[in-house]
């Protein structure tokens, strides 16, 4: 009988996901043998992924390949993979910003990037779409510091904050922030009507729309989204036509399994008082807008990193979905930072632009990190 064969790898916690980090060297090149051991060892394909380290829900199926740098402003190369759980697949199209809060902890642990006290900066070459990502890790004794006050809605207790800066991060797609070249668009799709949506690039491009629009109120629990199956079929064929418009897939039916993980089909709905995923009422005064993200056909059970970037960035753009949205504008334009409410709580954006030209010169989200195992997996 053949033996089972193993590979070194770590399991970090970044923001509200966690993944599977491997370092490139101990992995074929891309393809498919790299392919078919990332999914031996995350246990796919398998509704609970029971032989191997995936935990069977969308923030828990992710990877992260760390290597040298291939371009010459970064420190490092990182492509994050989402592994399918019942699907057969690993999708690298598009980047994970939680995840992305743990590549630069782990590259200074293994010795890729030097430690620097207090703060040690990482530039991180994502892969996947071509983009730097600037990690600002807080350093201590030459380690980067776990524990911290800092708090993430939808992790228990707190830790030390790393800011990730997605301001070089515009235009993942074809280099442009509206990746069609308009505010709003109006999609015709087959048995759900005319559904106006907004897109915008910046780390990964979205796809937002009305939940009214819909026939939600944008403030439904996760679980009561996720047991609505015949809305999870509707919200991925809008998906899809979506991934059509964007040009990712020929026919709107193929980007399930094409294009599975983008455009991130978010939901909008104005600011109101309700319940979050785990019972606890939020007041609208907490708030700027409120979002759910579906994907997969599941309802993310947080929010995602690059996802809140592009509300906030959209929350600017006047004549797009989310500037409409915002529950008071002129006072969202003032302030330095964006309020999205998610399923655990409310994520805060930092914005800041050029005074004279406009342009982004910041576009951040503070995240924590931890490190769950080091040693080797069996496949």
């Amino acid at each position: 009988m053949q033996g089972l064969k193993s590979i070194p790898c770590s399991i970090l916690r970044g923001g509200t996901s966690k993944g599977v980090f491997f370092l490139s060297e101990d992995l074929p090149p891309s393809g498919k043998e790299r392919d078919r051991i990332i999914k031996a060892v995350m246990g796919t394909p398998d509704k609970r992924q029971i032989n191997g380290l995936g935990g069977a829900d969308i923030l828990t199926s992710k990877i992260a390949i760390i290597g040298p740098p291939s371009r010459s402003d970064a420190d490092l190369d990182y492509t994050f993979g989402q592994v399918g759980i019942a699907e057969d697949t690993v999708s690298y199209d598009g980047n994970c910003g939680n995840i992305s809060a743990a590549v630069g902890p782990f590259a200074i642990e293994k010795g890729m990037v030097k430690a620097k006290a207090p703060f040690t900066t990482v530039k991180i070459h994502n892969t996947n779409t071509a983009k730097i990502i600037i990690a600002r890790v807080p350093v201590e004794d030459g380690l980067p510091k776990t524990y911290g006050d800092f708090k993430v809605e939808g992790v228990p207790g707190s830790g030390a904050e790393i800011s990730l800066d997605f301001s070089q991060t515009v235009g993942s797609l074809n280099g442009k922030l509206l990746p069609t070249g308009q505010l709003i668009e109006t999609l015709s799709i087959p048995e759900l009507g005319t559904i106006p949506v907004s897109f915008v690039d910046i780390a990964n491009p979205v796809a937002f729309v009305r939940a009214n629009d819909l026939g939600l109120n944008g403030w439904e629990t996760t679980d009561e989204l996720e047991r609505n199956l015949e809305l999870l079929e509707r919200l991925e064929r809008l998906r899809g036509h979506c991934a059509l418009r964007l040009g990712l897939v020929a026919k709107a039916e193929e980007a399930f399994s094409l294009s599975p993980y983008v455009p991130f089909l978010t939901l909008l709905a104005p600011a109101q008082r309700h319940n979050l995923h785990e019972g606890t009422l939020l007041d609208e005064d907490a708030m700027d807008l409120i979002v759910r993200l579906v994907g997969f056909k599941r309802a993310h059970k947080a929010f995602p990193g690059t996802g809140a970037c592009c509300v906030a960035v959209a929350a600017h753009l006047k004549g797009s979905l989310v500037h409409a949205m915002l529950r008071d504008p002129g006072s969202v334009l003032s302030r330095p930072s964006v309020r999205i409410a998610h399923p655990n709580g409310v994520l805060s954006v930092k914005i800041l632009k050029d005074a004279e030209t406009g342009n982004l010169e910041q576009v951040s989200i503070g995240r924590t990190w931890k490190k769950v195992m080091e040693g080797v997996a069996f496949f």
